[in-house]
C-alpha cells in the first residue's frame, strides 16, 4: 500500500514553518492518541502516520531529503511502530511531553544546537535562467550577539549553574496516567531547560545570545536552471546556538516569462508570423536568439506551421555539456480588410493556379484537404 505525502498527512502546505508543523502534529497527535481513543485501531494506525510525518518534517535535513525524493528518502528510516524498544516506548515518548509535560529527552538545550535553515524566493529573467547569474539578496536572519559573543549574559558578567535542576534542565515528576504511576522528565521550569541562569542578561539581545540581522548573501545561479530549481548556500542560515554550527540557506528560483521565447526543456521555441508572399516566394528575416538577433532565411513554398532547427541556439544544460537548440515556427498571416481591388487581383492569381501549384511533399493541396474530411 503507498504512502500518502506528508503534507498531506498533517495537512500543512509545503511551505510551512517549523512552528505550523509542530502545531499540526500536536493537534493530530492529541485526536488520534490511544488513550483518548482506546481500542480504536484505526485512529491508532492514523496517531503512527501522524508521527511518522511529523519525524521527517521536524527534522531539517530529512525535510530536505524527501522533498526531494520523496518517501525514497525515508524508507528504512521511518516509524518504529510497537515493540521499539522499552526507551522508544513503540513511538509514544514524545506524546508524554505533550499530555503530561514531561518527555524522556526533556528539554535540555545548553548544548551547541545548529541554527535553522532558511529560505527564500529568487525571480530572475529568462536570459539569466539561461546563463547564470551572480546576484546579492537580503535576507533577514538570527546571528550571534557580537557584544555578548552568544553566551546571553552581560559582558563581564557569566551565568550560573541552576540551582532547581543543577545544569540538567531537566527535572523528574511522578505523573499519574490512565496507564498508572510513571515518572517523566519535565524542562526545568527555573531555567527553561538552559541549565543556566543568566543573572545579567546582555543588553544587546536581551539575553538570547542572538539577535535579528538583514545581511547581503551573494548568490551564484548557474547557468540552466528553470523555475523550481532548489539552491543550497551553504552556512548561509541562522547561526547556531552555544557554538552549533550556522544552518543553511534554500533559494528556490522563479523565472520570469519572456515577451518572445518559450522554454522547452533545453530547447527554446519562438514563433514568426509571415505573410502569403513571404511563403510564397521565400524571404529572409530577422530571428532573435539568446545569442542576439540573426538573419535567417525562409524557402520558397513554405507551409504555414512548418519549424526550422538553430542547432546549438538554445539553453546550456543544467551541469552538463553542450545547449539545447532554438525551433523556428513559422505561422501564416491571413489577410483581412482587403480592397475590391486586392480581392480581384486574388482572384485574378488563383484562377492562373493549377493542381501543379498546391503540391505539397508529394500530395496536391486538394488531395490532402479531402483525406483530412474523408478520412
Amino acid at each position: 500500500m503507498s504512502k500518502r505525502d506528508y503534507y498531506e498527512v498533517l495537512g500543512v502546505p509545503k511551505n510551512a514553518s517549523t512552528e505550523e508543523l509542530k502545531k499540526a502534529y500536536r493537534k493530530l497527535a492529541r485526536k488520534y492518541h490511544p488513550d483518548v481513543n482506546p481500542g480504536d485501531k484505526n485512529a491508532e494506525n492514523q496517531f503512527k502516520e501522524v508521527k511518522e510525518a511529523y519525524d521527517t518534517l521536524g527534522d531539517t535535513d530529512k525535510r530536505a531529503r524527501y522533498d526531494q525524493f520523496g518517501h525514497a528518502a525515508t524508507d528504512g528510516n521511518g516509524f518504529g511502530g510497537f515493540g521499539a524498544g522499552a526507551e522508544d516506548m513503540g513511538g509514544f515518548g514524545d506524546i508524554f511531553d505533550m499530555f503530561f509535560g514531561g518527555g524522556r529527552g526533556g528539554g535540555q538545550r545548553h548544548g551547541p544546537q545548529q541554527g535553522a535553515d532558511l529560505k527564500t524566493e529568487m525571480e530572475i529573467t529568462f536570459e539569466e535562467a539561461a546563463f547564470g547569474v551572480e546576484e546579492k539578496i537580503r535576507v533577514p536572519r538570527l546571528e550571534t550577539c557580537q557584544r555578548c559573543g552568544g553566551s546571553g549574559a552581560q559582558p563581564g558578567t557569566h551565568s550560573e549553574t541552576c540551582s532547581v535542576c543543577k545544569g540538567a534542565g531537566q527535572v523528574r515528576v511522578n505523573q499519574k496516567t490512565p496507564f498508572g504511576i510513571f515518572q517523566t522528565v519535565k524542562t526545568c521550569h527555573n531555567c527553561h531547560g538552559e541549565g543556566t541562569i543568566i543573572s545579567s542578561p546582555c543588553d544587546e539581545c536581551g539575553g538570547q545570545g542572538r539577535v535579528r540581522k538583514e545581511r547581503k548573501i551573494e548568490v551564484k545561479i548557474p547557468a540552466g536552471v528553470d523555475t523550481g530549481s532548489r539552491l543550497r548556500v551553504a552556512a548561509a542560515g541562522e547561526s547556531g546556538i552555544n557554538g552549533g554550527p550556522p544552518g543553511d540557506l534554500y533559494v528556490f528560483i522563479k523565472v520570469k516569462p519572456h515577451k518572445d521565447f518559450k522554454r522547452n526543456g533545453n530547447d527554446v521555441i519562438y514563433e514568426q508570423a509571415i505573410t502569403f508572399a513571404q511563403a510564397t516566394l521565400g524571404c529572409d528575416f530577422d530571428v532573435p536568439t539568446l545569442d542576439g538577433k540573426i538573419t535567417f532565411t525562409i524557402p520558397e513554398g513554405t507551409q504555414s506551421g512548418t519549424t526550422f532547427r538553430l542547432k546549438g541556439k538554445g539553453i546550456p544544460r543544467l551541469q552538463g555539456y553542450g545547449r539545447g537548440d532554438q525551433h523556428v515556427k513559422v505561422e501564416l498571416v491571413t489577410p483581412t480588410n482587403l480592397t475590391d481591388k486586392q480581392k480581384e487581383l486574388l482572384r485574378e492569381f488563383d484562377n492562373t493556379c493549377t493542381h501543379e501549384n498546391h503540391q505539397v511533399k508529394g500530395k496536391s493541396f486538394f488531395k490532402k484537404v479531402k483525406d483530412a474530411f474523408m478520412g
